[in-house]
């Protein structure tokens, strides 16, 4: 039975950031991948109906697995929503992703959402890459360095 999982953080920083570090190749590169793993953006097209395709590689043993999806929803600084599937057969189905960003008095308020994890992967483990990413978005978009 595919798992879900939910994510909620607080950055120190505008909404608007936040959400060009979902649409940009070059920061989702930076801050998607779990520690130990490197990012390639193959290909990113962020509008309503626009693909991506991305892949992991492990850098320890240098395996990798590749993946990508389309855009179903994309409002600026407030929310994105897309699909995302495995190349791997052996991780079947397609995963909803909801990312809903909110102004709040100290940045931004996040939260997000991923539905239909394939059983292959434990949700705890899904849980657990996506605390090390979202402690890399962090550092990405709360220094605010104006220069």
């Amino acid at each position: 039975m595919p798992s879900t999982v939910r994510l909620h953080r607080v950055l120190a920083t505008s909404p608007e950031k936040v959400y060009r570090a979902f649409i940009e190749a070059d920061a989702l590169a930076k801050w998607l991948p779990p520690n130990g793993f490197m990012c390639t953006v193959h290909h990113l097209e962020p509008k309503v109906g626009g693909t991506f395709k991305m892949s992991f590689r492990n850098f320890t043993t240098g395996n990798s697995h590749s993946f990508g999806g389309e855009y179903v929803e994309l409002v600026p600084g407030e929310r994105l929503r897309y699909t995302d599937r495995f190349d791997d057969p052996n991780l079947p189905g397609e995963l909803q992703v909801t990312v809903t960003l909110k102004k709040v008095s100290v940045g931004t308020e996040l939260d997000i959402t991923q539905a239909g994890i394939p059983d292959a992967i434990p949700a705890e483990a899904c849980y657990l890459g996506w605390q090390e990413s979202l402690k890399n978005l962090a550092r990405l978009v709360e220094p605010e360095i104006n220069q």
